[in-house]
């Protein structure tokens, strides 16, 4: 889903965000931060985030602007697929999150699976690599890429961690209230698909 004022609001902070990152002239730190500024103000008018949040999640970010990348790991059992539910908006999920730096793509996820959701889990197969841009999440500040993983339930019992209050497995045609920024229906649909497909081929953009 393509919303233009976001796409323009991330590119000037792309923009501003590597001309302060690699210049040395006053006038044009000034000017960069000037871009900054702007697309934070595009960001608020468009959006439930209040300019207090939205300066420190752009003044925090140094270098290159790249994409960010966010895994999801989709756990089956009894065809039924695992799902969180997150503190921070009361609605569910994959259990996943942000690539942590060290650690390859099954490593992290087999990591948030036992973190959010208390079950251990090996990761089996890359289901997609999504770029959020063109998936039906609501706006976000940055850019995402998605990598989902299909894992096999090796373990553990069901345990919520410290993002995450409830833990369940849920039907295809009985899912609960989503949290969309992080799964969307069709997606979860485009994961029971593949399970009962195990040849399918991975999909991605």
């Amino acid at each position: 889903m393509s919303y233009k004022w976001l796409e323009w609001a991330k590119k000037i902070q792309a923009l501003s965000q590597s001309g302060l990152s690699f210049s040395n002239d006053i006038y044009d730190i000034e000017r960069y931060e000037e871009l900054r500024k702007i697309s934070v103000e595009i960001m608020e008018q468009y959006t439930d985030l209040k300019m207090e949040r939205i300066i420190p999640l752009f003044t925090n970010e140094t270098g290159y602007q790249t994409p960010k990348v966010d895994v999801r790991g989709a756990v089956f059992s009894d065809d039924k697929i695992l799902m969180v539910r997150e503190k921070i908006d009361d609605k569910w999920s994959l259990p996943g999150g942000f690539c942590d730096i060290g650690l390859s793509p099954s490593e992290n996820i087999m990591k948030e699976v036992k973190e959010e959701s208390g079950y251990n889990v090996t990761a089996k197969k890359l289901v997609a690599l999504l770029d959020m841009n063109k998936h039906s999440h609501p706006p976000q500040p940055y850019h995402y890429y998605k990598i989902f993983i299909q894992c096999e339930l090796i373990g553990g019992h069901a345990e919520p961690g410290l993002e995450t209050k409830d833990v369940r497995f849920f039907s295809e045609n009985k899912l609960p209230n989503l949290s969309t920024g992080r799964n969307t229906e069709e997606q979860i649909t485009m994961l029971f698909n593949h399970f009962r497909d195990p040849n399918k081929a991975p999909i991605f953009d």
